[in-house]
């Protein structure tokens, strides 16, 4: 239900690290509470984004609910699939990723939480 090869954030992000570059997307836990997704605010490319900071929201048919940043970093890329296919973030949570930033400081990562430590804090 976590993949392995993921960090997590407490607020319900997950990040994937390839280099320098970091892919963020919401948890499978986060889709199932928020519900059918219906629209996502995503940054714009260049934005800086700060970790423990909002860089967007996730809009369902429960609630708006912000995007919390898991590491700090520029947007590189945002995905766009999200526009027309929102709930494609129910379907697909560790795929439909929302973002991916060049990451500023390699040294937040240590402080995400790897799958058995965010499924614990979730029980």
């Amino acid at each position: 239900m976590y993949p392995e090869d993921l960090k997590y954030h407490s607020e319900h992000t997950w990040i994937k690290v390839e280099g320098d570059i970091a892919t963020i997307g919401v948890t499978d836990f986060a889709q199932e509470q928020l519900g059918e997704v219906l629209f996502v605010e995503m940054p714009d490319t260049g934005d800086e984004i700060q970790t423990g900071e909002e860089f967007g929201s996730v809009e369902s048919s429960k609630v708006a609910s912000d995007l919390i940043a898991p590491i700090s970093g520029e947007v590189v890329e945002i995905n766009e699939k999200l526009d027309d296919e929102p709930e494609y973030i129910n379907e697909a949570p560790y795929e439909a990723w929302i973002v991916k930033v060049k990451i500023a400081n390699k040294e937040e990562i240590a402080d995400l939480l790897n799958a058995t430590d965010y499924q614990g804090a979730l029980e």
